[in-house]
């Protein structure tokens, strides 16, 4: 096997949306890094079933006025 092809595996800190931490082993950043995350699995609608609507620009209103009449 060649030395020096594999990257550093160490230790890091993962934060979840609700403050909640373990340790992992990564080869992101340097040992001793925090990861804060954005979204988890504790928050993501394809994980919770709590799926939202974002009406951005009134684009949904625009979609359900348009199509409102092929409905079964």
């Amino acid at each position: 096997m060649k030395a020096d092809t594999h990257p550093e595996y160490h230790e890091i800190t993962v934060v979840m949306t609700d403050g909640t931490e373990y340790k992992t082993r990564s080869t992101m950043g340097k040992e001793g890094d925090v990861l804060k995350l954005d979204i988890d699995p504790k928050t993501h609608p394809a994980w919770t079933g709590q799926h939202r609507i974002v009406d951005s620009g009134g684009q949904v209103a625009r979609f359900n006025k348009r199509f409102a009449g092929l409905g079964v």
